[in-house]
């Protein structure tokens, strides 16, 4: 007999880290299997190029399907243990009514009482999670924060604090992308995943390639039993489950599932980006942008589509490389000597982020690897005047504030979500409300993939507690897939 869990879980971010720990804490026996490397607060400087080789995707473009209109949106993603976790900026903000009511409006999404699945369905999970992580109000605004807050109140509205999962020990030296070296900002894996190594019945293997999901029909129609998986070495792996969680991420859990031999017409197809921009102001004094904890406050009175359909966060800067490489004016991307004059000035800039909800056209199409899955999006009218409104008014901002000067990048997402999401309606959803593939038992979906409709605040918080109430009902194990299991893998 091979090896054999009770569950296996691929991908370590957000979903995966949180599904992983959760159960293993539970006492489940679980492998979790992460395509990056297992890198922790002694591995991270402030050294951007080196962070985005050593625990960065490599930047992938959703490319326009049609019109080129705004051009591609660049993708940014963590590729080691705790995933985007890692390199996110920690900011904890939940999916209000009106999001979630999109949910049911576009998969029938339905909660445990059959009602359409609404805040009292998740705000267990939300609570359990912000517990967990220590969650809380970021109040301590640098000089740069309000210093934009008097661009915010001259137009007639102002900054609040996000909630973040950060801690004390956060120095508020701007490093967030590159992984926090002191720890104060939480990830899944310095939380969930660290813990239930301790606890010892979760096995972390990192640098595992996981080739495909084994499913089989052993009687009672497609099941997934297992997964294969190469070692850094090279060599190829077996090992069973009575149940397996895909959480590769948004960008990658569609095209493994394609190659695994799953089929729905919805697979990868509504690839949602919450695309943003960044929007950098250059004053007379110096901001040092770059040296503070990037996102404190942020400005959501336009957050629902008929108030303009963005979120305006406060404030951040990017670090040299990209800072220089992204710049455009309303000419198009910069170059040559204002590119030059630009970055001399780099101490006097700061930046705003605009993230503008969309609608979820956007695809993954996969290839025959995950080396060849492509990635498109398709902004709507209704797109593209949220995303000019958006500049328009944090262009508005900047200059309230007495900014000399205003740039933006082009559209940029770390917020990729929906690409294999959850129903109550099989013809609208790749799953089911508890996250099982259609068609496809013991097989589930445990990423931001499984979010039904893009939301118009930062996911992360919500795909970690889409994650628990997914490790809850794994736990209790209603279908009976892992009874038996744990006396067989032990």
């Amino acid at each position: 007999m091979g090896e054999r869990y009770e569950v296996i879980v691929i991908g370590s971010g957000a979903g995966g880290g949180v599904v992983a720990g959760e159960l293993g804490l539970r006492g489940r026996r679980t492998l979790l299997l992460e395509t990056g490397p297992h890198k922790t607060a002694v591995d991270f400087t402030r050294f951007e190029a080196k962070a985005a080789h050593d625990i960065w995707w490599p930047i992938r473009f959703a490319m326009p399907a049609g019109d080129w209109g705004r051009g591609p949106v660049t993708m940014i993603a963590g590729r080691c243990v705790g995933g985007t976790t890692v390199i996110n900026t920690k900011v904890a903000m939940r999916a209000d009514a009106v999001d979630l009511a999109k949910w049911h409006a576009d998969t029938g999404l339905v909660g445990e009482s059959g009602e359409p699945f609404g805040e009292d369905d998740i705000a267990p999970y939300y609570d359990r999670v912000e517990s967990y992580l220590g969650v809380r109000p970021r109040e301590d605004w640098s000089s740069t924060v309000r210093n934009v807050d008097r661009g915010f109140r001259a137009l007639g509205t102002r900054l609040q604090p996000v909630f973040s999962y950060t801690d004390e020990n956060c120095t508020n030296i701007g490093s967030c992308m590159q992984g926090c070296p002191t720890n104060g900002g939480k990830s899944t894996q310095n939380t969930y995943i660290a813990r239930a190594l301790i606890h010892g019945t979760l096995e972390l293997r990192p640098d595992a390639r996981v080739e495909r999901v084994l499913i089989e029909d052993r009687g009672e129609g497609a099941e997934a039993v297992g997964v294969e998986y190469t070692d850094p070495s090279g060599e190829r792996h077996r090992v069973e489950a009575g149940a397996v969680v895909v959480a590769a991420g948004t960008l990658n859990t569609p095209g493994l599932l394609a190659r695994s031999g799953v089929e729905h017409p919805l697979l990868g197809r509504t690839l949602g980006f919450h695309p943003a921009r960044l929007v950098f102001g250059r004053f007379d004094d110096y901001q040092d942008a770059h040296n503070v904890y990037p996102i404190t406050s942020h400005c959501d009175d336009f957050r629902h589509d008929e108030d303009g359909g963005f979120v305006v966060e406060a404030a951040t800067m990017q670090d040299p490389i990209g800072f220089a490489t992204s710049l455009e004016d309303s000419g198009g991307p910069m170059w040559g000597q204002p590119l030059v004059d630009a970055v001399r000035e780099f101490r006097r800039w700061t930046g705003l982020l605009a993230m503008v909800n969309d609608d979820n056209h956007g695809a993954v199409v996969p290839g025959q690897s995950s080396e060849e899955d492509a990635f498109t999006c398709d902004f709507t009218a209704a797109e593209v005047e949220r995303l000019d409104g958006a500049l328009d008014f944090t262009r508005r901002v900047l200059e309230a504030a007495g900014a000399r000067e205003v740039l933006w990048t082009g559209l940029v997402t770390t917020h990729m979500q929906g690409s294999c999401r959850i129903g109550s309606d099989p013809e609208r959803s790749v799953a089911g409300a508890n996250a099982e593939i259609h068609g496809v038992r013991r097989l589930f979906v445990g990423d931001g993939s499984a979010v039904p409709r893009t939301m118009s605040s930062n996911p992360s918080i919500t795909i970690m507690a889409l994650a628990a109430r997914l490790a809850e009902h794994l736990d209790r194990d209603p279908a009976g897939y892992l009874a038996g299991m744990a006396a067989a893998s032990a």
